[in-house]
């Protein structure tokens, strides 16, 4: 929320007259919680802020607390502090790897409320994988006690790289027949068709609102939103932070600024790409990409060409847990493969925090990076840095992909334009 307070208070001081979008941000970041506060961030007058939060409580996306301290230095009566309404909507979020899928109902702040994970292999193809999620998620909203028209939005952490512009992955190299897909029509549309709510075409998916607006639905890279999740609920303070998830693939995620951080268009953070000199063949087509040697995937091929049956990250993670010794020794190995190239990511961003993710995400990983990070990397680079592990798990993406589309529709100028969609 760091950055998007800024927005406001850069706005006002510019004398610009703050709308109530600009006042719902100054609430949902805790700059400014009273009437009086509002007025004294943004020198607008009592009538108007009072026209302005009408205008949100109308919407019933404000509510009033309990009593704050009191605004005057001679006393009095303390004053009422606003709240965001995060019961007044819910999120439908979705996390998909090679071979399974998670989905869940995300209230605004971030609870899950109810979830559901199971087998979704992304090679039977988008039209499939979309069709049965779409049935998951009327499923969860039932599970959840909540109505199809209290979707405010859907996000999806997908394997690959996204253009954020038009929700549809690039040359993915393990999401085959996914190139260049419709993910946000087919997802509303699949969620219209088993929530039993009219659908509508859109250019950000199908199906309607209790408002009558279009459902939006927000497309991101796995990683990206693991990383978006994982920092502002653990690390919200951190400046710069960068997540690697090591699972069948090997792809990072950013977050600057309090921002996800994608490149010009979508591509940042593919380091499972980055050649490292060997000569093994990787699912892109090239020779020596770093995840065709130390990927889940990569660890599993070895470990199968030694009589070990392991064909993903899943089945390597498996045998992690159960402190099978050949697999605790090659994702070692792997590590150390992956913890080389990160001497180059850390030196480049100079992250706070470096979070290890994904099927490999174990010990045995972890201290294989380490040894070649601070190796490799100058201790400038490492003196203030924190090599850690995931806090949220399986569900850093849904928490990542609920709070990307929690900001989206919260942004100020987006507010204005639901307000005005709601004619209020």
């Amino acid at each position: 929320m760091a950055g998007t307070a800024g927005r406001a208070a850069m706005a006002m001081r510019a004398g610009h007259q703050a709308s109530a979008g600009e006042l719902l941000e100054l609430v949902r970041s805790g700059r400014a919680t009273t009437r009086g506060a509002l007025q004294q961030a943004t020198g607008l007058s009592r009538a108007t802020v009072g026209q302005r939060l009408d205008r949100l409580f109308r919407a019933g996306w404000l509510r009033e607390g309990a009593g704050g301290p009191v605004d005057s230095p001679q006393g009095g009566r303390p004053s009422i502090t606003l709240e965001f309404d995060d019961e007044h909507a819910v999120v439908l979020a979705a996390d998909l790897d090679t071979r399974h899928g998670r989905a869940a109902v995300v209230s605004l702040s971030g609870e899950i409320q109810a979830e559901h994970h199971g087998s979704l292999r992304i090679e039977d193809g988008p039209d499939a994988v979309l069709g049965e999620l779409g049935r998951w998620f009327a499923e969860l909203l039932e599970k959840a006690g909540q109505r199809a028209d209290a979707v405010c939005g859907i996000g999806i952490a997908v394997p690959g790289p996204v253009d954020t512009d038009t929700g549809k992955v690039v040359q993915p190299p393990i999401m085959p027949g996914w190139d260049g897909y419709d993910i946000r029509g087919r997802l509303g549309r699949a969620f219209a068709e088993h929530a039993g709510i009219e659908s509508a075409g859109g250019a950000k998916g199908a199906g309607v609102t209790r408002s009558g607006a279009r459902i939006p639905v927000l497309v991101d890279n796995d990683a990206n939103l693991m990383a978006y999740g994982e920092q502002r609920t653990g690390y919200p303070d951190c400046s710069a932070f960068a997540l690697v998830k090591v699972s069948t693939g090997i792809g990072a995620g950013m977050v600057v600024g309090g921002s996800i951080y994608r490149g010009v268009d979508g591509g940042a953070g593919d380091i499972g790409h980055i050649r490292v000199g060997a000569d093994a063949l990787c699912r892109c087509g090239s020779y020596g990409c770093l995840a065709a040697v130390a990927s889940g995937g990569a660890v599993a091929r070895r470990l199968a060409e030694s009589g070990v049956p392991a064909t993903s990250g899943s089945d390597v993670r498996d045998l992690l847990t159960a402190g099978h010794p050949e697999a605790m020794a090659l994702a070692r190995e792997a590590g150390r493969q992956v913890g080389d190239v990160l001497a180059t990511v850390v030196t480049l961003l100079n992250p706070g925090v470096l979070m290890i993710a994904g099927d490999l995400a174990g010990t045995p990983f972890l201290t294989g990076v380490r040894e070649l990070l601070y190796q490799r990397a100058l201790p400038r680079s490492t003196a203030h840095l924190d090599v850690v592990t995931s806090r949220l798990g399986e569900r850093a993406g849904l928490v990542g992909a609920g709070a990307l589309v929690v900001e989206y529709l919260y942004a100020p100028e987006r507010v204005e334009e639901r307000l005005a969609a709601l004619g209020v």
